[in-house]
């Protein structure tokens, strides 16, 4: 046998232990991965449980991957029971209190009929009012946990803007000449992508906002599109905010110090981010003190 013949025959033995070596390494590889792929398919579908591996590198990782997924399975079934103790919590808050509220509110409205000094009806006047504010303050706070929660879920579709300009007119109307103020409210036949009852619960806190901090003048609606969103603005002439607090304002009960002589709890503003956000919307503000604010609600265009 030549040295030729015997480099040919050495070349293809090397051949076929490279493609052996090759195809080894390919198919541990895609067990490896399949394993991998496997254990994520269980952990998904809550049913995963550690296996037992050897003691090679590839399963090393795989041990340690197990663990993370084990330590993933328990954080999420840890969440869900804290969300399933909100709910109940929240539940609770909203049966037990409905009732003593409501009582203290009727019994309040039947002192105010009645013949009583001055300083009587100065005093059941005071406590029908704490009454109303303190169920203000608890149907908003049962609101925003169930939207923090996932226990209520938006589901924004194509609707008409000046449906919800028209309940804010409706509704505010009389508020605002009460305080000598004007609502303009620019009717539009633009449309968006938005949650109709979230959203107008939105719109009115801060439509009630805008008439609370104005003592004169107006506040004005309107709606402008744009290429990706509909911005809607609430113009008002009132005291206007600071503006190292225009940052702080949508943040969980903050009150700004102009505000502090009005009535609220500083939740209303953080409601309507909220609700923004889980709509696929922001929320933004500009203000000048003394001269007013402009808040900005920007919701997904329909287009």
């Amino acid at each position: 046998m030549t040295m030729n013949n015997l480099g040919w025959i050495f070349g293809i033995i090397c051949l076929f232990f490279s493609i052996a070596i090759i195809f080894f390494e390919r198919n541990k590889t895609r067990k490896t991965i399949n394993t991998l792929d496997y254990m994520l398919t269980l952990a998904m579908d809550g049913n995963f449980k550690e296996s037992t591996f050897d003691e090679s590198m590839l399963s090393a990782l795989e041990i340690k991957f197990s663990h993370y997924l084990s330590a993933s399975v328990i954080s999420s079934q840890r969440l869900s029971e804290e969300k399933n103790k909100i709910k109940e919590l929240i539940s609770d808050i909203s049966h037990q209190t409905k009732t003593p509220i409501a009582n203290l509110l009727l019994y309040t409205e039947l002192l105010q009929e009645e013949n009583l000094s001055l300083e009587a009806k100065e005093y059941v006047n005071a406590l029908h009012y704490q009454s109303e504010k303190l169920r203000f303050l608890i149907d908003t706070l049962v609101k925003l946990s169930r939207l923090e929660n996932g226990i209520i879920t938006l589901q924004p579709k194509e609707n008409e803007i000046n449906t919800i300009f028209q309940q804010i007119q409706q509704q505010f109307t009389a508020k605002a000449t009460e305080k000598g103020l004007t609502l303009n409210v620019t009717p539009t036949n633009i449309t968006a992508n938005f949650d109709s009852k979230w959203t107008t619960e939105a719109l009115c806190n801060l439509v009630d906002n805008a008439i609370k901090y104005t003592d004169s003048g107006s506040v004005s609606i309107s709606a402008t599109p744009y290429e990706l969103f509909i911005r809607i603005d609430v113009k008002d002439t009132g005291i206007g905010i600071l503006e190292d607090e225009q940052a702080k304002i949508f943040s969980r009960f903050f009150r700004s110090n102009n505000s502090s002589q009005q009535d609220g709890v500083g939740i209303g503003l953080y409601l309507a981010r909220e609700i923004l956000h889980s709509e696929g919307g922001y929320i933004k503000v500009s203000s000048d003190v003394g001269k007013g604010s402009v808040f900005s609600m920007f919701l997904p265009s329909s287009n």
